[in-house]
């Protein structure tokens, strides 16, 4: 496993994603094709793979399939780290941490609570408990009922040596820029809107020069070739893959709740690639969506051949 600096500095050196968990017919976790899924992503030089994350349906597992979902992470995954999912309340989001760096989880996303909205005197006492409930480095996802202040921020990052990360599902560049400010390299940075890339060039902006890819799922090469513009400011292969791809890509995700995950194993199944179906209370692509997403992978280059 990485020490907290380690995984800090490998965090901040590329593109990061989140494989989806793949589930059989029953809708129990199939290992075999999971491992596999996470050993072809490794071959596309992520920086670091979300192991049980949001895309990874963390919602949907329970506390004793986590450990086992980044037992077979790490198995796959080679010299990638993996970074597992926590969350839920304060004492369920220790026992998941401690049992994910148990089976060898290198860091872990910090998911919001359960449901309830809280003050930042609770905010900083639930982060604050679960870094200090293990040695692996920390990352906290800034997003829905669990947003944190810049002054919250600083104050964990000066009380929780192993707090390395800021991860922003917001969308409020003006508050990641007062983050990015305050705390300077302290921490690492990440982009975590829904299909980031849309938001991508605001967040660089900010100092956000990284960020978890969801597409990285299906189109790992056209990812990194995005990933690639933004960062070396080819902004004429920025606006193509927009147009072409992501534009209609999160079009067809928003036509439904909960398509910002199914959409990602549909677009697996467009591959020739099986990852089974997301759990309830998700709902999978329909036929006639599963189309529209197969013109807009091909329309992109990408073939059940490239993916093979």
């Amino acid at each position: 496993m990485m020490n907290p600096i380690e995984l800090k500095k490998a965090v901040g050196s590329g593109l990061l994603s989140f494989p989806v968990t793949h589930f059989d017919d029953q809708l129990t976790f199939d290992e075999a094709k999971y491992r596999r899924h996470v050993e072809w992503l490794s071959g596309f030089d992520a920086a670091a793979l979300f192991a049980a994350g949001g895309t990874g349906e963390f919602f949907s597992l329970n506390p004793a399939e986590i450990p086992q979902v980044v037992r077979a992470a790490k198995a796959s995954a080679g010299k990638t780290p993996i970074i597992s999912g926590t969350g839920y309340g304060t004492s369920l989001a220790i026992e998941i941490a401690k049992a994910a760096e148990k089976a060898g989880a290198d860091g872990l996303l910090l998911l919001p609570p359960y449901l309830m909205f809280a003050e930042q005197a609770g905010l900083i006492a639930h982060v604050k408990a679960v870094c200090q409930s293990v040695g692996i480095g920390v990352i906290v996802y800034n997003r829905d009922n669990a947003v944190l202040t810049a002054e919250s921020i600083a104050r964990l990052a000066e009380e929780c040596p192993n707090l390395i990360g800021f991860k922003d599902g917001v969308g409020d560049v003006d508050k990641v820029i007062e983050i990015t400010t305050l705390l300077g390299d302290r921490l690492v940075y990440v982009g975590g809107m829904p299909t980031h890339e849309v938001y991508a060039q605001a967040y660089f902006a900010a100092g956000v020069t990284t960020y978890s890819s969801a597409v990285f799922n299906f189109v790992p090469a056209l990812a990194q070739r995005f990933y690639g513009a933004l960062r070396t400011g080819d902004q004429a292969t920025v606006d193509e893959i927009l147009k072409s791809f992501f534009f209609p890509f999160v079009a067809l995700r928003n036509r439904k709740k909960g398509y910002a995950v199914s959409i990602i194993k549909a677009g697996l199944r467009v591959l020739g690639q099986n990852p089974g179906p997301v759990r309830p209370p998700l709902t999978d692509l329909t036929q006639e969506e599963l189309t529209l997403l197969e013109k807009i992978v091909q329309a992109n280059g990408v073939s059940r051949i490239a993916a093979e």
